[in-house]
């Protein structure tokens, strides 16, 4: 099987949750079996396994649409893409396409970091269904990365391919000892600061746990950061502006908990980040936290300080019981089996019959 892989959403500089799919599923498919990369970026192969790449456009260029005349060049049998909208036109190979979560159909906001002009086709691509449905179904197959997501798609119809969960995982880490309940109240946030994400939630919280700190790990913009400041008692908010993993890590290690109060994911990265070091989870009762966080993490009503703070205090009665389930929960996501279920995927669509 002449096996090839879209690389071209890996970050140059900093993961998100897209890039660090890709370089993870990349790194533990190139251990299974032989393949190629493509790139935008010479910079996105320090992210990536030593394998063959080819430099292609990029995918936000107007050359997109048939970015497949410059992939058949290699002959694949199958292409794997962690997005949905690699262009299709003129491809002679079979193509599997993922879609990660229907988060912007009711949270229409673009992210920040798009040109003006991209942040306006975002916008209009999500005020109906059908566009998604033509770009799923110009694929064999479809990959999403939880049951959640693909119990969405199935209900909104959104394609007549067969879908498969490839799920999202954490980067292994050393194995940490085991914990004892931290002193203190230290929590921990890592995402983004997207109006879903409703960090507003976690900050209103704090006024509700004497002592407590909330750590921000991700870039924050000013104008963010005044409105969070404004909530917060004082020297309650610790911004990290983008912490490096080593500092993460660091800073999971002495928490009481990772916690979010986002009202939609597609997944949950975070979560699994924390459980894997011991680090329970107090996250918002929404259906995809249920599937991650198991019966290790504690749910609170959403938009609801009062209940995400009732949540805090619950866990610190339970601290070591948490710390230990949440262990074993992050143990059934890893890179690993993800590149195995998406293998397999892949050799039975390269193995279909002809288009």
């Amino acid at each position: 099987m002449r096996l090839v892989v879209d690389c071209r959403y890996v970050r140059v500089g900093r993961h998100d949750g897209i890039s660090r799919f890709t370089a993870g599923v990349v790194g533990a498919l190139a251990e299974r079996h032989p393949l190629t990369m493509l790139v935008s970026d010479p910079r996105q192969l320090e992210s990536l396994p030593d394998q063959p790449h080819l430099l292609v456009s990029d995918p936000t260029s107007v050359r997109e649409p048939s970015v497949a005349r410059q992939v058949n060049r290699l002959r694949p049998d199958v292409v794997w893409s962690p997005m949905q909208t690699m262009g299709s036109w003129g491809r002679r190979y079979r193509l599997v396409l993922t879609l990660h979560d229907l988060i912007y159909y009711t949270n229409r906001t673009p992210p920040p970091e798009f040109a003006p002009p991209i942040r306006l086709l975002w916008r209009l691509y999500h005020l109906a269904w059908w566009p998604q449905r033509l770009l799923l179904d110009r694929a064999d197959a479809v990959v999403t990365v939880s049951e959640t997501t693909k119990a969405e798609i199935a209900r909104h119809g959104l394609t007549r391919r067969p879908v498969t969960v490839v799920t999202n995982a954490a980067d292994p880490v050393d194995a940490a000892p085991e914990r004892s309940r931290p002193a203190g109240r230290e929590l921990v946030y890592m995402g983004s600061f997207m109006p879903y994400k409703d960090v507003a939630t976690l900050v209103r919280a704090l006024p509700l746990l004497d002592g407590a700190r909330l750590h921000l790990m991700s870039r924050v913009s000013d104008r963010e950061r005044a409105a969070l400041v404004a909530l917060a008692p004082a020297g309650s908010l610790v911004f990290h502006d983008g912490a490096s993993d080593e500092e993460y890590r660091e800073v999971l290690l002495s928490a009481t908990a990772v916690v979010t109060a986002s009202r939609a994911e597609g997944f949950g990265i975070p979560l699994v980040e924390g459980m894997a070091l011991g680090t329970p989870a107090v996250v918002s009762d929404i259906p995809i936290f249920r599937e991650i966080g198991g019966d290790a993490a504690l749910f609170f009503d959403v938009g609801s300080p009062a209940s995400a703070a009732a949540a805090v205090r619950r866990l610190e009665g339970e601290w070591e019981a948490r710390s230990a389930a949440s262990r074993r929960q992050a143990d059934r996501f890893s890179w690993r089996r993800s590149a195995d279920v998406l293998l397999d995927l892949l050799e039975r669509v390269a193995g279909s019959s002809s288009r």
